[in-house]
């Protein structure tokens, strides 16, 4: 280190380097002094190091601290097989910076050498602390000499210094990896803990582990509400208690908050301060304390260190009503391309702004979500909104034209153009597509409908109908309907009302709620009438009557059928009249009569296989399999309901796997076959068990029916 220095030639009776402190006449020298009667030659003077206290910096443990025993465990598995430095991530005010604290400081003895404890101020990049603004800081608590200048000679220095010690350093709010990597220390035995709102991925080349630490589940976070206001107050009204933590959606920072509100204002109810948070509008506004938003302060902080695409992406994603996002969502959103839009995702994760629980799959914390739809503004919300609906539309179109090209489709009126690629290729992805975005679908059928965006809503029940009829929602499938006819009305489009009337009467009679599904299609035969429509007429006499069928009806029901088909044969449809005979051969087959049964399926069969119209050709071939084995011919009609059941699977519906299964366990049943018959039920009640509890009663009694074996 560098010492003071003195050089003398030849001094006599010198006082060197030194000063004289003349007092009441007498002098006192302080300083480094040198005093001889004569010198010769150079003197190399050196001052003695002085004590340096060993550092502890580490912030002062959280007086409020609960649940987190599943993290603390995790930072003490990682530490241990760590390599280089512990990074905690999460979003703004999800206690991290808590957490850190409270595992360091039950440590201590760990760190004999020292603690070192640095805010990087890292929220924004212009805000944030220099490395160079830290480095001087550990420096100089740690040695007492000057500090170099340069950032590259303090670096340097440090590792000099660290070298061998057991230290750990704490940087807090890091922003970037870069602003890390110069204060990592230069031994093996230290530990480095991280914390930031970004993911910190850049770190993983320096040998880091990561730990993303999540909100608070509901019974810690009330936990944390009983330590800030007292147990007594929180069992005076559970209820409203429970409301708090909910609206606080688990976030420590905002907890406290409330907390802090709460306890300043001892009269004040929870019941009140539920309410407060309740409005949407200001439920951040209410999360404040001495005047400060410190919810809001904290998110807007991130924000503000976005780019300007990707601020603009997070304000138009905070306006969805979806619970889950993926690209093409994003991309529909702000008018992007794919890669464009996975850029910015990738911004808006790495700034902890979203989460990514699963590939190509985001989600908002409830705040950070009404913190986002916030900052925009209402034509941004808009224009979103419907630009996204119009993606949901046209994609779902396309896949029903994929899986039921045979059903007619109505026109579409989209304001946004689609222009992004289908993110299917077949009949099977575009099923499992349909299945996967059944809950955003369905939320966009709502938003529409709160909109007013008649044409929207009734046209997204109308592309959901491939979803309904093979994998069979039927709380779905009723709902999308009643909107849907709810809005074909107010927008005046009669055929649309006619489409809504007939597609939702199916889905009354298949959940079983028969006459409701008849009154509408009665009502559906009368608009079809009134508008002179042989097509639609026929299609709600069909309906009528295989209602009457699942009613029980049997002798009602055929009358019906009947004029279908007669009407259908004037219009020239042929597949109606598939339709029709499909049923009118399950009533055969219920009567008792086989042969009558093989004659309806048969020309069914033929009938759908020309139209062509894959998924009802493989309903008339498993019925025709049924009822062949029902008239005797056990081995022909296995066959034909084991093509069927392979043409089911690999559409992936459901619903008729299980049917089919069901029905080659009764021929099995039949001949005697009762461990074939066994797997067959089985395997139909799994499949049944995900969609319909009626089928699953009737299936627990037909195993029970069996000879145990």
């Amino acid at each position: 280190m560098p010492v003071p220095r003195v050089r003398s030639d030849s001094t006599t009776g010198a006082s060197v380097n030194g000063h004289i402190n003349r007092i009441s006449g007498s002098a006192r020298l302080t300083g480094v002094t040198v005093q001889a009667g004569e010198v010769q030659g150079g003197i190399h003077m050196y001052q003695p190091m002085p004590d340096v206290p060993v550092p502890r910096q580490l912030l002062p443990a959280p007086p409020h601290f609960t649940d987190r025993e599943g993290d603390l465990a995790a930072l003490r598995e990682l530490s241990a097989r760590r390599t280089g430095p512990l990074v905690v991530t999460g979003a703004a005010g999800v206690g991290k910076t808590s957490l850190v604290t409270r595992w360091l400081r039950a440590s201590d003895a760990d760190f004999p050498d020292g603690q070192f404890y640095a805010d990087l101020r890292g929220h924004t990049l212009e805000d944030a602390a220099s490395p160079s603004e830290v480095l001087g800081r550990f420096l100089r608590a740690l040695y007492p000499g000057p500090v170099p200048a340069d950032l590259a000679e303090q670096a340097a220095l440090w590792r000099s210094l660290t070298s061998g010690l057991r230290l750990v350093v704490m940087l807090d709010n890091v922003c970037t990896a870069a602003q890390a990597r110069p204060l990592l220390p230069g031994s093996e035995h230290s530990l480095v803990v991280v914390t930031s709102r970004r993911r910190m991925t850049g770190l993983r080349i320096d040998g880091a582990v990561f730990h993303s630490l999540d909100v608070l589940p509901p019974h810690a976070a009330e936990e944390l509400l009983i330590r800030g206001i007292g147990r007594d107050r929180v069992e005076g009204d559970p209820a409203a208690a429970r409301r708090v933590v909910s609206l606080c959606a688990g976030l420590p920072l905002a907890v406290c908050v409330a907390s802090a509100r709460l306890a300043a204002r001892p009269r004040q109810s929870l019941s009140a301060m539920a309410d407060a948070l309740a409005r949407p509008g200001d439920r951040l506004a209410v999360l404040t304390v001495d005047g400060e938003t410190a919810v809001r302060g904290a998110l807007d902080e991130s924000y503000d260190g976005l780019p300007a695409p990707a601020a603009r992406l997070y304000r138009r994603l905070g306006h969805l009503p979806l619970p889950e996002l993926d690209g093409r969502i994003a991309a529909s959103a702000g008018g992007h391309t794919l890669h464009e839009a996975d850029e910015l995702l990738n911004v808006l994760v790495e700034a902890n702004l979203l989460q990514d629980p699963g590939p190509d799959s985001y989600r908002f914390h409830d705040l950070i979500r009404l913190h986002a739809r916030q900052r925009g503004t209402a034509d941004e919300a808009d224009d979103t909104v419907r630009r996204v609906a119009d993606w949901y539309l046209a994609t779902a179109t396309e896949a029903e034209r994929l899986i039921t090209p045979a059903q007619f489709t109505l026109d579409r009126d989209h304001v946004h153009q689609p222009y992004l690629p289908t993110p299917f290729v077949d009949e099977t992805s575009a099923l499992s597509w349909l299945d996967r975005h059944r809950v955003n679908l369905m939320t966009m059928l709502r938003t529409a409908e709160d909109r007013r965006w008649h044409s929207l809503v009734w046209q997204l029940a109308d592309a959901m109908w491939p979803l309904f009829l093979k994998l069979r929602y039927y709380d779905l499938w009723i709902e999308a309907h009643e909107r849907g006819l709810a809005a074909a009305r107010l927008a005046g489009h009669a055929a649309a009302e006619r489409q809504m009337l007939n597609s939702g009467a199916i889905g009354l009679s298949a959940a079983r709620r028969i006459d409701e599904a008849i009154v509408w299609y009665g009502a559906s035969r009368e608009a079809a009438r009134l508008a002179d429509d042989r097509r639609d007429e026929g299609q709600a006499l069909l309906g009528i009557g295989a209602a009457h069928y699942e009613a029980g009806r049997l002798t009602e029901s055929v009358p019906y059928l009947d004029r279908a088909i007669t009407t259908w044969h004037e219009t020239g449809y042929s597949r109606g009249t598939g339709l029709a005979r499909i049923v009118l051969g399950e009533i055969a087959l219920a009567a008792g009569d086989p042969p009558l049964a093989v004659r309806h399926f048969d020309r069914a069969h033929a009938t759908l296989a020309a139209v062509p119209d894959p998924h009802d050709t493989a309903r008339a071939l498993a019925f025709l399999g049924r009822a062949r084995a029902a008239a005797g011919e056990h081995e022909s009609g296995t066959a034909q309901l084991l093509s069927a059941l392979g043409t089911f699977e690999h559409s992936g519906s459901v619903h008729w796997q299980a049917r089919t299964l069901e029905m080659l366990g009764q021929v099995a049943q039949d001949i005697d076959r009762t461990d074939a018959a066994r797997d067959y039920y089985l395997r139909s009640l799994a499949l049944c068990t995900l969609i319909s509890v009626e089928d699953v009663g009737r299936l627990r009694e037909r195993l029970d029916s069996l000879p145990a074996g």
